[in-house]
């Protein structure tokens, strides 16, 4: 029994991860066919469109409250992003960055993250919550805009090659029915292997957003292996910034988000904080991540599957 819903669960990710990959490329190409700006895919499609998952498995286990699963999976996702992520990603190519760029997105995914434990403190997400969360975000996107900035983002839209619409909205089609039924087996087999192996469901969780957090990892290791200026601050960190506000808040928006397991939750999520601060703080120390930082930062992530 336990090894059906594992099994169940693991097509479950790759659905989600596949579907949201291939519906956020071609969507990107349509949008860049008729000519929006880089900048707005970048931020939208792009940002948005790689927490695809978290946002998925957010509304699901919202609707069937599992709050825990909900949590657990953008705490995951957020620890494998700035660990995980940023050290394959600076492996492959050195990572160069601007201080200035290091403090805007640096600065904006610690104030994300920080409001989200913040709304947490009761272990509880309301829907008026979630709302402002997610307005939150449209507003950093907004001020963004506004300064001309995000440059930054567009580097993870790495194809010059443009499919003509004809050819891609098949598979944002696809890519999003994939993510539809990914997301329902996640979630409702995450709850039930949890019940049946008799591990919390923010346990599961935890596991579960290391898997999402792939399309991000894929996205800018690619990039990094062609060469697109090192990869920038605001493409690996845009979905941290996106994850702990927006992601959470469309959760609650269906539900209200309540976490059972609040020792775990005060654990990882202040684990979470702090090696996010310490890869920030090596980013604008050292202007970047050479590939002996990217072993530290491969290493930091080890603690968390311990916590």
């Amino acid at each position: 029994m336990v090894y059906a819903e594992l099994g169940l669960l693991l097509v479950g990710l790759v659905a989600l991860v596949v579907g949201a990959e291939r519906a956020v490329a071609a969507a990107a190409d349509i949008a860049r066919f008729y000519g929006v700006s880089a900048f707005f895919v970048g931020v939208t499609v792009i940002s948005v469109g790689t927490s695809v998952p978290e946002m998925t498995t957010s509304v699901y286990a919202a609707f069937y409250g599992a709050g825990d699963i909900v949590v657990g999976n953008i705490v995951g996702s957020e620890t494998a992003q700035i660990t995980l992520a940023v050290g394959i990603v600076a492996l492959i190519s050195p990572i160069v960055a601007e201080r200035r760029n290091v403090l805007v997105y640096g600065g904006a995914m610690t104030l994300a993250m920080v409001v989200m434990l913040l709304t947490l403190d009761d272990g509880r997400i309301q829907r008026s919550e979630g709302f402002l969360m997610m307005l939150a975000y449209v507003n950093f996107v907004y001020i963004l805009y506004t300064n001309e900035g995000g440059e930054e983002i567009t580097e993870e839209v790495v194809d010059e090659e443009l499919e003509r619409p004809g050819r891609s909205l098949p598979w944002v089609v696809a890519g999003l029915a994939l993510v539809v039924v990914g997301g329902q087996l996640l979630v409702t087999n995450g709850v039930a292997l949890a019940r049946v192996a008799g591990v919390s469901e923010y346990t599961i969780g935890l596991l579960t957003g290391l898997g999402t957090t792939a399309p991000e990892i894929v996205v800018a290791g690619i990039a990094a292996h062609r060469g697109e200026g090192g990869i920038s601050v605001g493409s690996l960190l845009g979905s941290n910034i996106t994850d702990p506000v927006f992601s959470l808040g469309v959760g609650a928006l269906v539900a209200d988000v309540v976490v059972t397991d609040l020792a775990a939750l005060s654990g990882t999520t202040t684990y979470m904080l702090a090696v996010s601060l310490v890869v920030i703080g090596l980013l604008y120390w050292r202007q970047g991540i050479s590939r002996r930082m990217a072993l530290v930062c491969l290493a930091l992530y080890v603690p968390s599957v311990v916590l």
